[in-house]
């Protein structure tokens, strides 16, 4: 099975960001802005609100500014998916 904690550099800036970056405060800051009426809102489990500011914030530092770029090339990055925390 592929870890990629494993693969990712002990000293990779991502992994470091990774480390030190605390965005616990994101879920209790955004609560009141999920609707209780009309369509559900998205999962947070799925899009959850600190996983958008990850990924805003790795637009910020590859200057990227095409979201669709963005995905593309946070999807490629193993050091970038490992910030987002996704398990293989």
């Amino acid at each position: 099975m592929l870890q990629l904690s494993d693969r990712v550099p002990k000293d990779n800036f991502y992994r470091g960001l990774r480390e030190s970056l605390d965005l616990n405060s994101i879920y209790k800051d955004t609560r009141e802005l999920y609707g209780s009426t009309g369509n559900p809102s998205i999962d947070p489990v799925v899009f959850r609100p600190a996983a958008r500011f990850r990924l805003m914030l790795t637009g910020y530092l590859e200057n990227i500014t095409s979201d669709r770029k963005l995905v593309e090339h946070c999807s490629m990055r193993m050091d970038i998916l490992y910030l987002f925390g996704i398990r293989y």
